[in-house]
């Protein structure tokens, strides 16, 4: 598909999202200032097609109401906002497409480089997509050598800017994380392995807070208080799902995890 093609379907996402009900005449209006428009205006037919054509990409379903003048929706729009991978995918290629609109935004929009991420997230998620085992050779802050390990990629994890992947690993019998910084060299298999049914990553990190997960370690309240606005960016974005706030005056500010 070409790239050009991928920003449009993303425009239209991101417009209709935006407004929550437009007709196509509003969403033509927007479109001809835009600079992939080319002065020409969506037909009916054209508009259906892209509504056909996001649909089977990024499984978002753009619904006609036709009681009060044609306005088009995004339906199921909770769930697409709750929905963590389509919306990180979603602002990150609406982001690319923006800086390839125009030259001049590239130098002004400042990124942090995730280590190792484009290396070797792709052959991790094939990895995972076809239930195969993979042999990564992974050397640890704290290990003095590398070591080999065939492991069955279960969940992947992103955690301060830094990639980790759950597995099971068929050496120590056991599930382990692994930085994908840390990893040397990987290597694909064509051995097969179960993903266990009654496995959640959700629920694997609901008590943990980063990567690491120690068992058994009993699960313990923490209250943290902080003074000044400090509490506002904590509020806003919290250390972890657990959390809850709680203010006592004008301050302190308190949390619980």
């Amino acid at each position: 598909m070409a790239k050009g093609q991928l920003n449009k379907y993303l425009w239209l996402v991101k417009t209709i999202y935006q407004a929550e009900r437009i007709t196509l005449e509003e969403i033509n209006s927007k479109w001809i200032h835009s600079n992939m428009s080319d002065g020409e205006i969506f037909s009916h037919s054209t508009f259906n097609r892209y509504r056909l054509d996001i649909e089977e990409l990024f499984d978002i379903l753009i619904e006609c109401q036709r009681k009060g003048g044609y306005h088009y929706y995004i339906k199921d729009v909770e769930n697409l906002q709750n929905d963590k991978i389509r919306n990180w995918m979603l602002d990150t290629l609406s982001v690319n497409s923006l800086t390839k609109e125009s030259n001049k935004l590239k130098e002004r929009i400042l990124f942090e480089q995730i280590p190792s991420g484009r290396l070797w997230l792709t052959p991790i998620i094939e990895a995972m997509r076809d239930s195969k085992k993979i042999k990564v050779r992974h050397q640890g802050f704290w290990n003095d050598a590398a070591s080999t390990y065939t492991i069955s990629p279960y969940c992947a994890k992103i955690f301060r800017q830094r990639w980790y992947i759950v597995a099971y690993t068929d050496e120590r019998k056991s599930l382990r994380t692994f930085a994908l910084d840390r990893i040397i060299s990987l290597e694909a298999t064509n051995e097969y392995f179960q993903y266990p049914t009654d496995f959640s990553p959700e629920q694997y990190f609901s008590s943990v807070f980063g990567i690491i997960k120690e068992d058994p370690v009993p699960i313990e309240e923490i209250e943290i208080i902080t003074y000044g606005h400090l509490g506002k960016y904590i509020e806003a974005l919290p250390l972890h799902p657990s959390q809850k706030n709680a203010r006592i005056g004008c301050c302190p500010f308190c949390l619980y995890l």
